[in-house]
């Protein structure tokens, strides 16, 4: 399932959010440095997706709290799966060229 790089990040920042409630929109937006009117959008491709679940607040009835479903859970470990793997691929190339640049640094003149 693809995402966009705007619904990770959202995925991402509901996932990492602490405090005594769920995220709510207007947190989101704040963390997204977008406009409130954009993180509700958002919420809704999301939701449409199935990836987030949106509740009102009953401590606060005009606060919407937002929760990964357990299908957003698998999305975003699978992502993480797959950058790892990528990392790991990449990581030699870039011990060489650490060492290259060391060797530079070395016999670099006075």
């Amino acid at each position: 399932m693809g995402i966009t790089s705007q619904q990770y990040q959202a995925l991402l920042a509901i996932r990492a959010h602490v405090g005594p409630d769920p995220m709510s929109i207007s947190e989101l937006a704040e963390c997204l440095l977008i406009k409130n009117h954009s993180a509700v959008e958002l919420v809704a491709r999301l939701v449409t997706r199935g990836l987030v679940t949106r509740t009102p607040s009953e401590a606060d009835r005009r606060r919407v709290e937002l929760r990964l479903t357990p299908h957003a859970k698998a999305v975003l470990e699978d992502i993480m799966r797959n950058n790892l793997r990528e990392l790991s691929s990449t990581a030699p190339v870039f011990r060489e060229l650490l060492r290259t640049l060391r060797r530079i640094g070395e016999t670099k003149p006075d």
